[in-house]
């Protein structure tokens, strides 16, 4: 069995239907210039693509 990385266990979440989300990038800081929208927008999580059952075997689930 493979160990678990630890990088991608904290970068995705399992939701309780089995798909992969994620946060976007970009908003740790100089969000002040951003306007509401945008940061609105950055609140929310993407659900990641075809990629997840590799990603699934990466981090064990």
């Amino acid at each position: 069995m493979q160990k678990t990385n630890k990088r991608m266990a904290k970068t995705f979440r399992v939701t309780g239907t089995g798909k992969l989300m994620r946060r976007k990038a970009g908003q740790a800081h100089f969000n002040a210039r951003e306007n509401g929208n945008t940061t609105k927008n950055k609140r929310r999580d993407l659900v990641v693509g075809r990629t997840s059952r590799r990603i699934k075997e990466v981090i064990n689930i």
